[in-house]
């Protein structure tokens, strides 16, 4: 029997309870911090300045692609915190298509509480990292 593909907002969903299960945010940092150590590995050579994400307090390159019909992110940052701040994001977003991308507001940042418990930079590097996946999905055609 064929697994059941997760819709975009399954993972929202599944993203917000997962958030849940922790009753504060020092164990929410760590949980997203593991998060970040489980990125795929991001090549040096793409680590190039037409990969940098601009806007974020960190070092962050997201190099896209498509396949299948589908966009496909590969990121890294030097920090470990926005490390898990990608993973959170991709989760949601990788291996979609610009269509369900574009109808899919992150709603989950407000949610888990992203926008409260960040500092003000963070929040401003999430989202260029956002607006910089919306901007793929709205200019490729796969």
């Amino acid at each position: 029997m064929a697994e059941k593909v997760q819709t975009i907002l399954d993972a929202q969903q599944k993203l917000i309870e997962e958030f849940e299960y922790f009753e504060d945010w020092s164990d929410r940092y760590r949980f997203i911090i593991d998060l970040g150590r489980k990125l795929e590995a991001f090549p040096k050579e793409w680590m190039i300045d037409e990969y940098k994400v601009r806007g974020c307090q960190s070092q962050v390159w997201l190099k896209p692609d498509t396949m299948n019909g589908k966009l496909v992110f590969y990121a890294t940052s030097d920090a470990a915190i926005v490390s898990g701040l990608i993973s959170i994001v991709l989760k949601i977003y990788n291996y979609r298509t610009p269509q369900e991308i574009i109808a899919t507001p992150p709603d989950f940042i407000k949610h888990i509480g992203l926008s409260e418990h960040l500092s003000q930079s963070r929040t401003n590097g999430l989202h260029s990292f956002i607006s910089n996946i919306f901007h793929y999905a709205k200019f490729t055609n796969p």
